[in-house]
């Protein structure tokens, strides 16, 4: 049966994409591209299937689509750029299935260029087609949230580049249907590198405050109280809160090409956000050591490890070095997280705690690194010997802030 969308790609960018084209009434394909992982429930993924997702695994039938939007991941490589293995794989398949007058937006995270330098050469070479002649190519960048309760794919614009005007008016014609607002750009590098602004963004901005963070230790500051006043300023200034390191699927680029000439502010933020962890972990031995106890030996349980809150995910989460560089001191560590069953570091089964206050009650130090709506900051608090809150979600004075 004919669809009208192929979404290739089932991970954390592509299931919410299948997600709200059938809830707008598009029946959609979901073709997998590797072993990829979403953060739909499986009440979601009944409710997609029982208004028409189909899954497949036949690559036969991306060639009965009007649309293909490619949403394969981009992780990060060994030399730190965004890995294409799997766009590569994906344009390859639909390249040989791909008709005339269909429309191929890539939606992946990549460097600019990717779309024209990289997708296009793939599409048509195994097609034998043309680009803005036989066949439409654009480049909409996602800009998914996974757990934002206020934002989704109907109120977040979407913005697309085309390899040519009648390229984007083609994609803007199905994003439409999903969205209450297109944002045309000039072309495919203009909307690739958009996403490289805002998550470059989020980084630089996290940084910053990280780096505050350490410093307003240093000076017996209160940083979420200085947060708390300076986002009252209505114009100038967005807030945004220390953590113990930077999770997620985004990868920071820096962009440094053959002329050499990067991102120096993005390669420094990223410097600062990797430090995080180890900072977490020397805040955690110093405060066992103001309370008498020494790093080794002590019961140390960690609440909440996915990378964000209320969300299943523990890609780039900063807890795994956390958990290894306490484990390296000697630490027993244990962890709690209502949304991760089981956990390993380097293939070393974690114990979960399975009585959250008899194990806050027991362990030495606890250290929030993960603020779930189902913790109790101000219970956990009172059983707890030592909190380390690095997420400054505990009541004021209630527990050592990061």
């Amino acid at each position: 049966m004919p669809a009208d969308l192929a979404v290739i790609g089932l991970g954390h960018l592509g299931l919410p994409l299948a997600q709200a084209a059938v809830a707008a009434g598009i029946s959609t394909l979901g073709y997998r591209t590797g072993p990829e992982a979403g953060s739909l429930t499986a009440a979601e993924l009944r409710r997609m299937l029982a208004r028409g997702f189909r899954p497949t695994t036949n690559p036969a039938e991306l060639g009965r689509v009007r649309t293909a939007v490619i949403c394969a991941p981009t992780p990060r490589g060994a030399d730190g750029a965004p890995d294409l293995a799997q766009v590569k794989a994906a344009a390859r398949t639909l390249a040989g299935r791909l008709r005339p007058h269909t429309t191929v937006i890539l939606e992946s995270p990549v460097p600019p260029g990717t779309t024209e330098e990289f997708l296009r050469p793939l599409l048509e070479a195994g097609s034998g087609l043309r680009a803005g002649r036989d066949f439409h190519l654009a480049c909409s960048p996602s800009r998914v949230d996974p757990g934002n309760r206020d934002f989704g794919a109907a109120n977040t614009p979407k913005v697309i580049g085309g390899l040519t005007p009648a390229c984007t008016e083609s994609a803007a014609a199905f994003y439409g249907r999903l969205t209450d607002k297109v944002v045309r750009a000039r072309g495919p590098r203009e909307a690739e590198t958009v996403q490289v602004l805002e998550t470059n963004y989020r980084q630089v901005n996290i940084a910053l405050v990280n780096e505050m963070a350490v410093l307003c230790h240093d000076l017996g500051v209160d940083l979420w109280d200085v947060i708390r006043c300076a986002e009252t300023k209505p114009f100038g200034f967005q807030a945004f809160r220390p953590g113990p390191g930077v999770g997620g699927h985004a990868v920071p680029q820096d962009l440094t090409g053959p002329t050499g000439r990067g991102l120096r502010m993005v390669e420094l933020a990223q410097q600062v956000n990797s430090r995080m962890p180890q900072y977490v972990v020397q805040r955690a031995a110093a405060l066992l050591n103001e309370h008498g106890k020494s790093a080794r030996g002590a019961r140390v349980l960690l609440l909440g490890v996915t990378y964000k809150p209320d969300l299943a995910d523990l890609q780039g989460s900063p807890a795994h070095e956390i958990a290894l560089r306490l484990m390296e001191l000697g630490a027993s560590v244990s962890y709690h997280d209502p949304l991760v069953p089981s956990w390993s570091v380097l293939d070393r089964p974690i114990p979960r705690a399975d009585s959250l206050y008899e194990a806050v009650a027991g362990a030495d130090l606890t250290i929030l690194l993960q603020q779930h709506r189902t913790y109790d900051l101000q219970g956990l608090s009172v059983k707890a010997q030592l909190l380390l809150d690095t997420r400054g979600a505990a009541p004021t004075g209630a527990a050592h802030r990061l």
